[in-house]
């Protein structure tokens, strides 16, 4: 007659692995309900501003009763009587019996230069990734890097300061940017239909 020898690991597991399965399963639900829990409360540390929408950008006029004198073009080319020489034009160039220039919507002034070609300008950073530049402005600017602006706030006037533009007068050139890239400002702003 033979003698078996049981291994013990397995006598105690044909003994006892039930439950020990089964203590693993509530082990593993505790653990995920924790973590499910302590995600869920994260998001209401965060305050009221989590669920909360916000308005989408809303735009108004940069001058009153304003005229186009060169819309949008984009990639088409148009001609440039005072380079004359046909060109793209990825703005909106607009004057006006009332010369000031205001901001088209709520924002920061990030700069205010002078360049040659383009004159004097303003540009203001928005939300929803919006950046307007104003150019073609006089030397005398409202506005200072830093500075808070609201929508229809005056920021200059327009002028003939744009060498590149000289010959269509005093005039405001309108370049909006979303997202770093040029955009028709009539899409966003209602130019044609003041």
């Amino acid at each position: 007659m033979e003698i078996r020898k049981d291994n013990k690991f397995i006598t105690f597991f044909k003994r006892f692995g039930l439950y020990i399965l089964g203590g693993l399963i509530i082990v593993a639900v505790i653990v995920t309900a924790t973590v499910a829990g302590t995600l869920a409360n994260r998001g209401d540390e965060q305050g009221p501003s989590v669920n909360v929408t916000t308005q989408p950008i809303s735009f108004g006029l940069p001058m009153n009763e304003a005229v186009i004198i060169r819309d949008y073009s984009g990639e088409l080319l148009q001609y440039n009587e005072t380079m004359e020489k046909y060109q793209s034009h990825c703005a909106v160039d607009l004057t006006s019996e009332d010369p000031t220039v205001m901001a088209v919507a709520d924002g920061t002034v990030v700069d205010t230069d002078y360049r040659y070609l383009q004159g004097y300008s303003v540009t203001i950073e928005h939300k929803d990734g919006f950046v307007s530049v104003y150019s073609s402005l006089d030397e005398n600017l409202q506005v200072a890097v830093g500075d808070t602006v609201t929508k229809g706030q005056a920021i200059g006037t327009i002028s003939t300061s744009a060498a590149n533009e000289a010959s269509y007068g005093a005039h405001l050139e309108l370049t909006l940017y979303q997202n770093d890239e040029k955009v028709d400002p009539n899409s966003y702003i209602s130019l044609q239909s003041k």
